[in-house]
This record gives C-alpha cells, sequence and structure tokens, in this order.
C-alpha cells in the first residue's frame, strides 16, 4: 500500500480517533519530510485558551511517523517501529493553524538498511518543528525511534 495522506487520515479515523478529534491532518508525505497540521479548537485547548502540549506532540509525532512508514514501505522489508524517547519544547502561544514540519527523512533509509545488516533493532532522532500562521515557531519536538527489521 503506497503511504499518502488520505490514506493515512483515514487509518487515523479508524484507528486512533483521538488524533482524528482533535482535528490532526497529515497534508504531506514525500521520501524527505512530512507536514501535519493541527488548529486549535475548543477539544484540544488548555486552560489558558491554547492548544494543549499533548495535541502538538500527537501533531509532532505523526510528521515523524509517517516519514518512517514511508520509507518501510518502499523497503519491501517488515519493521517493528517504537518511540523510545522524547521531548519538546515551547516557545510561544499555539493559537490558530499550527503547521509541523519534519525534513528528517534522509536519514531514515540509511538506518533501514544497517537494521537488515544487523538484523538488530537501531535507533534514530528525528526532529518536527510547529509554527503558527505567521511563520513564527511555537513548538518543537524530537523523537527518538527505535526501528528492527522483522526475521
Amino acid at each position: 500500500m503506497k503511504i499518502t495522506p488520505a490514506k493515512i487520515n483515514s487509518f487515523m479515523f479508524f484507528k486512533l480517533p483521538l488524533g482524528w478529534l482533535s482535528g490532526l491532518r497529515v497534508k504531506s508525505i514525500t521520501e524527505s519530510n512530512s507536514i501535519v497540521i493541527i488548529r486549535h479548537r475548543w477539544i484540544n485547548q488548555n486552560p489558558f485558551k491554547s492548544m494543549f502540549w499533548a495535541a502538538q506532540g500527537m501533531a509532532a509525532e505523526m510528521t515523524t511517523g509517517v516519514l518512517v512508514m514511508n520509507a518501510v514501505e518502499a523497503s519491501n522489508k517488515k519493521f517493528s517501529m517504537l518511540v523510545t524517547k522524547q521531548e519538546g519544547g515551547f516557545f510561544k502561544k499555539a493559537t490558530g493553524k499550527i503547521t509541523f514540519t519534519c525534513n528528517d527523512g534522509y536519514l531514515i533509509n540509511s538506518t533501514l538498511k544497517k537494521s537488515i545488516a544487523t538484523k538488530e533493532g537501531q535507533l534514530i532522532t528525528l526532529s518536527s518543528e510547529g509554527k503558527n500562521e505567521d511563520g513564527v515557531v511555537v513548538s518543537n519536538f524530537k523523537f527518538e525511534w527505535s526501528i528492527k527489521v522483522k526475521l
């Protein structure tokens, strides 16, 4: 199955309903980057009338996860993938439409090849940055993924 934004968004509706209900939507996926948007709404806000940090984290994780899924699909091998560590920074109140972008896709293929060659799990850290409609960075996240080829 080719990984596309429409397929990921449909998958989310059925398998990740919290992401879907919070307004998380994949906008684009290429080999090198992905874009996910989320709008500040009542359902994903905190008591300070900005977007809850966990909603931002879901969007940021999705940008990294779809890149890994896309590379795994292109490899024609089966892999297990799991987030093993996460860190985030918050710089401005998140209101309106927040666009998360991950441009680290170029790092993934070498990690998959290393896992295939060694038959061991490999760690890779991918970054995602969230910007508001004015282009101001509101948050950034780093996710460490463990990726292992299935035998």
